[in-house]
This record gives C-alpha cells, structure tokens and sequence, in this order.
C-alpha cells in the first residue's frame, strides 16, 4: 500500500522559514497534480498551494508571495517552502497527490498523514 510521507514540520518563530518534502513510500509510475492542505484546530482543511505536472502553481489568497510550490517528477516529490511565517500559519499540513501506481493502472488519489507546523509569536 503505498502511502504519501511528510518530514520537515516543526516548530518556528514568527518570522522564520520552513521546508516541507512529500514523497511516496512506495513504487509510483508517475503523478499529476499534487498539492498542500492544511487544517488548523477547529477549522475545516483548506488548500494552500497546487501544481499540476507541467509546474502551474496555485496559492491560497492567505499564502500567496509567501509559500512557494515546487516538485521533482523523477521522484515523485512535492515541496512547500513557507517563509515570512506567521501565528496563524499553524496547522496540520497534508500532502495530495493524484497519481498512478503502474503505467495501466487509473489514477487515483492519495494522502499523507499529516505534519505539524506551530509558528509561535
């Protein structure tokens, strides 16, 4: 069962930059769009950044000239590089990816399990 990793979250001053990484766990033949969710306490999850598999971004208004995008298609890795954090920054962030397991199979959707980002005041 392949499964989607998150590593790099942690906790930050407000101010200060972080690096997410996502890649999947297991064999992938390739991947379409991929993108960041977050989910802060009690509110619902909400996109913060896409790219499709051509490199077209998207950025939630609250990210947008702060949080950059990026992937590497060889590895199947998406990245999210968050500078000038703020307080309200802090959340869970997801990784989502749509991809296929081997070139005959369908595309279909995964998730990661989460990584905690705390940007203290």
């Amino acid at each position: 069962q392949v499964q989607l990793v998150e590593s790099g979250g942690g906790l930050v001053q407000a101010g200060g930059s972080l690096r997410l990484s996502c890649a999947p766990s297991g064999s992938i033949f390739s991947t379409n769009a991929m993108a960041w969710y977050r989910q802060a306490p009690g509110k619902q999850r909400e996109l913060a950044a896409s790219i499709t598999s051509v490199g077209t971004t998207n950025y939630a208004d609250s990210v947008k000239d702060r949080f950059t995008t990026s992937r590497d298609n060889a590895k199947n890795t998406v990245y999210l590089q968050m500078n000038s954090l703020k307080p309200e920054d802090t959340a869970v962030y997801y990784c989502n990816a749509v991809a296929k397991r081997t070139r005959y199979s369908s595309d279909r959707e995964y998730w990661g399990q989460g990584t905690q980002v705390t940007v203290s005041s």
